[in-house]
Formats: C-alpha cells, structure tokens, sequence
C-alpha cells in the first residue's frame, strides 16, 4: 500500500485539526472566500495532515521544508497535475505565511519551495451558435425547462458564476430596471445588466413556472427544485452537460463555460476590456486579459480558414 493510500485512511492529528479550523475561520474573516474555496483549502491542508500523521506521527506545525517536499513528491507520482500540484503548495504556503504572522512558528519550512511553471491555457468557449443550441435545448412544456432555460439565458447574459447564479434571491434581481445585483468573492457587490432576453425569460419564469415548482413563500432563492430548496452548483453542472449532449455539443465543459462564452463573444463584438473586467467583477484587469488572447486566437484562425495566403 502507497503512502498516499495509507495517509487516506488516516485521522488527523487532534492539534492539526483544530489549527486548520482556525486558519480556515481566520481567512474566511480576513478574505471573505467562497465556501468553495475554503473546502478547497481545508481538503488540500487535510490532506497534508493526514499524510503527516500516518507517516511521522507528526503534526501540522511540526512539518519540516523536507517533508513538505516529500509530500510533493508523492503527489506527483500519484499523477496529480502541475496545476493541482500549484494550487496545493498555494493552499500550503498560505497555511505557513499565516502561521508564522501569528507567532505559532518561528520560520516558514514552506519558504523557497517553488511552484511548478505553468502555460497558461485559454479558456475553452462554445460558439455562438453552439450557445444558442444549448439555450434552446430544455423542454419549455414543463416548469423545470422553463426554470433551466433562464438559468442558462441568466448565465450567458451575465457571466454570473455558477456558484452566484444558484445563490441568487428574489430581492438580488430588480426587473424594472433591468439590473442584478450579485455578491461575489470577497464579499465584493456589483451591478451587472440582465439584457432584454434574460429579463423576458426571468419575467416568464418568476410570473408562473416558479409558482409551479415552489409556492411562492417557500423560499428566497429564485432557481429551485421541487423539494423547494435552492438549486446546487453540482446539480446545476449536471443538467448543462445533460442538455449538451443532447444537443450533440461534444466539447469538454467546466462551470466557467458560459461565463467565458459571455467574456469571449462580448470581446469579439467590441466591448471595451474594463468593462468586460467590471461586468465578470474581476479585481484584478489581467485576470480579464487571457479572453483578449482567446479574441486574437479566433482572429487568426479565421484569417488561416479564409485568407487566400492564410
């Protein structure tokens, strides 16, 4: 048996456990993080822990540089990737940084332990046309395809994240002016235009399907199921990829997928790069530049497919 497999079915050490929850509620404090990205660093953090623990009988603050590259290591082997491998020793470096601020090490024994190099890879996006399959694609006889069709217009009208999309309440959306407003990472606000078609569609849903599948005071989420709880990210992933291959749409598709068709056709149509930045509520305007890239890759195959001497 691996080390690995062995450390899976270990428990955590009593002291490594209590300082992950600690680290997790002083982020959750300091960042507002997502309840996605706290499980992401809880998960990778346990991980180490356990390992730790089968292996060394040590604890989290009692790690060494050595170990934590061991530990690595055997990740590698595993075959986890070079972006997972990033984002664990991310999650493990900012463990450390935080233990050290708070007096709980002396020195950081994840310090000059580099990253993997990473190529950055473009945002895969269906096109226009493909979009508009996948739109049209749920059955509008029955509620529950009325309420998909909207969450899906909603998501590429915006370029809402799943996770904001089936977090959204009644009082978020202001039909009369046409506006959502949507509660993003770091607690962060911001306004984003719904668009004449989504606003049809959540007019239509909101007036009748929604009644048909959640009386009215059951709930303050606006996409529900008919066990009148909110929609969940996973279950929500799960009828995209449902309805793209119904529609024949054989493309690998993520949560982003949409949010980056919006990015990406907004970008082809002209819109300015800060506002495409302001409407996604990214903080940062190189986080918003990869779809100016993906924008030049479909220039140039388009001048290789049309151009006599592409």
């Amino acid at each position: 048996m691996s080390q690995l497999s062995r450390a899976e079915d270990a428990v955590l050490h009593p002291a490594s456990e209590q300082q992950l929850e600690t680290f997790i509620d002083a982020i959750w404090m300091e960042r507002g993080l997502s309840e996605n990205t706290l499980n992401a660093y809880r998960a990778d953090l346990s991980g180490l822990a356990k390992w730790l623990y089968a292996q060394y009988q040590l604890e989290l603050l009692q790690v060494s540089r050595s170990q934590i590259l061991e530990y690595l290591t055997c990740r590698v082997n595993q075959g986890i990737k070079s972006r997972s491998t990033a984002r664990l020793l991310s999650s493990i470096k900012r463990f450390y940084q935080y233990c050290v601020r708070e007096q709980l090490i002396k020195t950081d024994p994840s310090d000059r332990i580099d990253a993997p190099k990473l190529g950055r890879s473009l945002p895969k996006y269906l096109s226009e046309a493909e979009v508009e399959a996948l739109l049209d694609s749920p059955d509008l006889k029955d509620p529950l395809g009325v309420r998909d069709r909207t969450m899906l217009e909603l998501l590429y009208a915006t370029g809402l994240r799943v996770s904001e999309l089936v977090a959204l309440k009644i009082d978020q959306i202001n039909l009369r002016q046409g506006v959502v407003r949507v509660q993003g990472k770091g607690n962060k606000e911001r306004l984003v235009p719904l668009g004449e078609e989504a606003q049809s569609w959540l007019e239509q849903y909101l007036s009748d399907a929604r009644h048909q599948i959640t009386p009215a005071a059951a709930s303050d989420y606006v996409f529900t199921t008919r066990r009148q709880s909110a929609m969940t990210r996973q279950a929500f992933w799960y009828l995209v990829k449902r309805y793209a291959n119904k529609v024949g749409i054989k493309k690998h598709l993520t949560p982003h997928t949409l949010r980056h068709c919006f990015a990406t056709h907004l970008l082809n149509h002209g819109a300015d790069l800060r506002v495409v930045q302001m409407l996604l509520g990214h903080s940062d305007l190189s986080t918003t530049q990869i779809y100016t890239h993906v924008a030049r890759e479909r220039l140039r195959s388009l001048h290789a497919a049309h151009h006599p001497r592409g």
